[in-house]
């Protein structure tokens, strides 16, 4: 028998959803909730004339993308910040992730309709980026002291990937410490075209600009050399990536009459490109000289050097250890691949057998090589000893929507369409007591903080 519900306890169970949802509706809305949120998070790179496919300044211009814009924010696809926040580091001086509570703003609002609300809401408007300015002036450090440019190439609309090799002078009358460092190419159209770009320090008579403090074994394609132990490099770039910011009391020494090596990455993408790179560089205030150095390294994912194989239509995955010779404190995180990248993972093997993930991020995306850099106080240390295991793990199918034909093998490579694997990280290198201290130091403070925290 069909049990009939009263109308009095229907409408007591249904009015208020309905009043609910109205509620929710009226209250989410573009002008006084979202608009602000993309503001902060969006509209540097969505605003029209930039790299973004959309603008996201107005309603008018948001409405249309709000379900793909509901998405992507699920997926934390964008903004791009694509590290796990379950597990590893989590406190970074540059994250422009957005919080659960803007998650959840901007999907209550594309479910309430996207109602635009009223414009007297809006906040006022943010000047458009309308030239290629640098990330570390946006983020308030000021412009660079020096600025250090190549020359540059003119790539045609259709051509194979170009590596273009050329030196620049570093105009110093003595020698100065950089405290950040950031790189761009010398155009927003270059934008497209450059991949990555790496400035190579030609020093002059200053071996502690060589990386000694880790090790990987020698490799079989250049005569035993230590692949970690190459020339300094002052910076690398890639498509996305911010600035280098170096830890407090740390940075890079340039002196006279050293130059900049250039190794510049780039491929064609159906129009003609002229474009090159150029290095900003935010110098100490003399008297205010840094103790420490902080060396680039690229710790491989790829054991026995150049070895990858990914056949089409697979998965794939591939690891690396590099050992550090000395205590040492990992400043950021910046994974590296090509089209089939898909997830890094970075992992101490401490002396005693434990171990602990660094960094781990799981949804790769080519077009954003993003930088994460810890916060000082979350920066990881380890002692001497300790393995660092970088994991890499590739895609080589139809559902990865970067690559250019999943029916190709895959080898290593600098083409774009080849692919390699590491993690690029800032390191600084510490002796016994001033690893010992460091320890003491954060001991302290987290114990005041769970003391506070009670």
């Amino acid at each position: 028998m069909t049990r009939r519900v009263p109308a009095l306890v229907l409408a007591a169970v249904v009015v208020p959803f309905v009043m609910t949802a109205s509620a929710a509706a009226a209250e989410v809305t573009f002008s006084k909730d979202i608009a602000p949120i993309f503001q902060a998070k969006c509209q540097e790179c969505h605003q029209p004339n930039s790299i973004a496919p959309m603008s996201l300044i107005t309603y008018q211009e948001a409405r249309p993308w709000a379900k793909a814009i509901r998405e992507r924010v699920i997926t934390r696809q964008m903004p791009p910040w694509h590290i796990d926040r379950s597990v590893g580091v989590q406190k970074f001086k540059n994250d422009m992730s957005l919080t659960d509570e803007q998650v959840d703003k901007i999907i209550g609002w594309v479910d309430a309709g996207a109602p635009e609300g009223n414009p007297k809401d809006l906040p006022p408007p943010k000047p458009l980026v309308t030239d290629n300015e640098w990330k570390g002036v946006r983020d308030g450090y000021g412009p660079p002291d020096l600025i250090i440019r190549s020359p540059e190439y003119v790539m045609s609309a259709q051509h194979q990937d170009v590596w273009f090799r050329t030196m620049s002078d570093i105009p110093l009358a003595e020698p100065r410490w950089a405290k950040m460092v950031e790189i761009r190419p010398t155009s927003l159209k270059g934008r497209r075209t450059l991949h990555h770009s790496v400035a190579y320090l030609v020093l002059n008579n200053d071996p502690d600009a060589i990386n000694k403090g880790t090790a990987n074994g020698p490799d079989r394609f250049r005569d035993g050399d230590d692949l970690v132990n190459r020339r300094p490099q002052l910076m690398e770039w890639a498509i996305g990536k911010g600035y280098d910011l170096f830890r407090p009391d740390t940075g890079r020494l340039l002196l006279p009459g050293e130059k900049i090596a250039w190794d510049q990455h780039i491929h064609a993408v159906g129009e003609e490109i002229a474009t090159g790179s150029e290095i900003g560089i935010w110098l100490y205030k003399k008297g205010e000289e840094p103790k420490k150095r902080s060396y680039l390294i690229a710790f491989t994912g790829i054991r026995n050097g150049r070895s990858l194989d990914i056949p089409p239509n697979t998965l794939a995955m591939t690891e690396g250890f590099t050992v550090l010779k000395e205590n040492a404190v990992l400043e950021n995180f910046q994974p590296h691949f090509h089209l089939r990248g898909k997830s890094m993972q970075v992992e101490a093997i401490l002396p005693d057998g434990s171990s602990q993930i660094v960094s781990y991020v799981g949804n790769f995306n080519f077009n954003w090589m993003t930088n994460y850099i810890y916060a000082d106080d979350a920066a990881p240390v380890f002692p001497k000893g300790t393995v660092i295991h970088v994991s890499a793990w590739y895609d080589n199918t139809r559902a990865n929507k970067n690559n250019p034909d999943p029916d190709q093998w895959v080898g290593y490579g600098d083409r774009t369409v080849d692919e390699m694997a590491h993690a690029w990280i800032n390191v600084v290198y510490l002796n016994d007591q001033e690893y010992n201290a460091l320890l003491a130091e954060r001991k302290t403070k987290n114990a005041k903080e769970t003391d506070a925290g009670n």
